[in-house]
């Protein structure tokens, strides 16, 4: 006896059984701690910007609650008293003459040291790792800078920023990854040594260069101590040094100083938003060879 099967039945699918995914609970407590980073690093931030929308009473009664409105005045009010204008373009002159000036020294420093060209590179490396440690010997400093003539001299400041070792640092580590087969080839093809560093080199370690000029312009945009010292005439003073109008005998104008804080800020926050993508790259690239 024959069994007749519908030729419209189908067979059912085999049931899968997919994996139940457990919670991450290392992962979970990473984000957290991280969490915690954020606001330990925003929380300083977002007072100074509260600060800087509040009147004068409204910090005085409470200098942790919100403003009652956006108080912009204080920035117009921190722009005048401040001398902004001349200030901020002395400070921009400063920066963008030692950044420029320190970058291209740094580079014909680091190349040779990198590549073994001159006697006890390595020598030379470790001082400058060292240096790293050491504290600036500012009565040195200051002695050398009167007896050269260049104290209350804007070229004498400016020179106080050629040295920086971690920029050699980053710089020797990063020329260490770049193939030496570039030397040789430009060598047989009678490429001097001066036009091979600015013509090959410079263009192969941008990034390393965007790193070292970020964070060596941050670090005169933000020097207070140096101008403090080394120049007296006003006509001279940087921003961070003509910010001292806010600091009274009697008290001190924290809302329009916040806002004053914040306007010299942004220049250097527009510089690390345009190079962010390379500094990154600079300062991992010769983590694992050099």
């Amino acid at each position: 006896m024959s069994t007749i099967t519908n030729p419209e039945t189908k067979a059912l699918p085999e049931q899968r059984s997919f994996p139940v995914k457990r919670f991450n609970w290392i992962r979970f407590v990473s984000y957290v701690i991280l969490g915690l980073f954020a606001l330990v690093y925003l929380g300083p931030l977002m007072m100074l910007v509260i600060t800087s929308l509040k009147t004068m009473p409204e910090f005085m009664k409470s200098a942790t609650a919100l403003p009652s409105g956006l108080h912009f005045q204080n920035f117009i009010d921190a722009w005048q008293r401040a001398n902004f204008l001349r200030y901020m373009t002395n400070t921009l002159l400063y920066t963008v003459s030692a950044t420029v000036a320190y970058v291209v020294m740094a580079v014909f420093v680091a190349f040779p040291i990198s590549r073994g060209y001159v006697k006890g590179a390595s020598w030379l490396l470790t001082l400058y790792v060292i240096a790293l440690f050491l504290p600036v010997a500012l009565i040195p400093q200051f002695q050398l800078m009167l007896s050269l003539g260049l104290y209350n001299n804007p070229f004498g400041y400016v020179m106080l920023f050629l040295v920086n070792p971690i920029g050699i640092v980053i710089l020797v580590n990063y020329i260490k990854t770049l193939p030496i087969e570039l030397d040789e080839a430009a060598a047989m093809d009678g490429c001097g040594y001066f036009r091979f560093v600015t013509s090959i080199v410079f263009p192969l370690i941008q990034p390393a260069i965007a790193t070292i000029a970020v964070l060596h312009a941050i670090g005169i945009w933000n020097e207070l101590i140096l101008p403090t010292i080394y120049l007296t005439n006003k006509d001279y003073y940087p921003i961070t040094r003509g910010m001292i109008v806010f600091q009274g005998v009697y008290g001190s104008d924290w809302p329009t100083l916040a806002a004053a804080v914040l306007i010299m800020t942004l220049p250097m926050l527009l510089l690390f938003l345009v190079l962010q993508r390379y500094i990154v790259s600079g300062l991992t690239a010769g983590a694992v060879k050099g």
